[in-house]
């Protein structure tokens, strides 16, 4: 997904800088796997932030670690972090380039020791996420993207194969929900007259990434998310040929005051949602 307000030169110049760059930010996303995990196995402590979401001491080496590394990659790019933010730490991104991070996306499911928990790096350019590279550091998966260049999954062996959305299948769609959050009631009204063969429940940005690897096809979120909650799952999702959209059927773009997203859904479909 490339925004419209970018020159076809300015957009091919990103995605090629992007692709420089993806390597750098995988190396910063398992740097950041390997503080998590380390947390991880010890007996650790969780404590509230002012908006009562958990945060960790996981949470927090990670996001310094990839910090380090993205300004060490990128000096010139401004970095919108979640424990940053938290703090009061907002950037400029007015210029239009900037990363999103979350360090561990899944907190709950992270204390919960479930594994379903996610390391999250984006670059977005004019609102639109160009790369993006998100990391299951428990389960020892990664999958990345690049706009107009694809997306791939990398299992615990370094084993790398294409990450292609399908077509629905003839029984229906496969919907992946949150494990943690979610509203029955508002989930069964927005697939009212939607074919639906199976309804899969996953934690963090997994849900995204199932999409994109082509093992679910429709993730509606119907509550509160950030916008570095899901930049990177988007974009590794839009550059396997699918897309996130408002309810309202618009394109989901990040850099908006505050960082809040509307609720969306996700598809491997690369336009909205068609219903009967």
């Amino acid at each position: 997904m490339t925004d419209l307000s970018a020159t076809p030169d300015e957009a091919a110049a990103i995605r090629a800088r992007a692709a420089t760059l993806l390597p750098g930010v995988i190396a910063a996303a398992r740097e950041a796997a390997h503080h998590i995990l380390g947390v991880y196995r010890t007996d650790f402590t969780v404590r509230g932030k002012s908006d009562a979401s958990p945060v960790t001491e996981a949470d927090e080496r990670a996001e310094a670690a990839i910090v380090a590394a993205l300004q060490a990659l990128a000096p010139d790019l401004p970095i919108v972090a979640e424990e940053a933010v938290a703090a009061g730490r907002v950037p400029d991104v007015s210029g239009g380039l900037f990363w999103l991070v979350d360090p561990l996306d899944g907190t709950k499911e992270f204390v919960s020791r479930n594994g379903e928990f996610t390391v999250n790096i984006a670059l977005v350019h004019l609102g639109a996420p160009v790369l993006g590279v998100v990391l299951a550091p428990a389960l020892g998966t990664l999958w990345a993207g690049v706009a107009g260049q694809g997306a791939f999954v990398e299992d615990a062996e370094g084993r790398r194969v294409p990450a292609r959305c399908r077509a629905v299948p003839a029984e229906g769609l496969t919907v992946t929900a949150s494990r943690s959050h979610g509203d029955a009631a508002a989930l069964d009204a927005f697939l009212a007259g939607l074919q639906v063969a199976r309804l899969v429940n996953a934690g963090s940005s997994l849900k995204l990434c199932r999409i994109a690897e082509g093992a679910a096809d429709l993730y509606p979120r119907l509550g509160r998310t950030m916008e570095w909650d899901i930049a990177a799952g988007h974009a590794v999702l839009a550059a396997a040929g699918g897309g996130v959209h408002t309810l309202q059927g618009e394109p989901l773009h990040y850099g908006k005051p505050g960082f809040e997203n509307p609720h969306f859904y996700a598809t491997g479909a690369g336009g909205p949602l068609r219903r009967p």
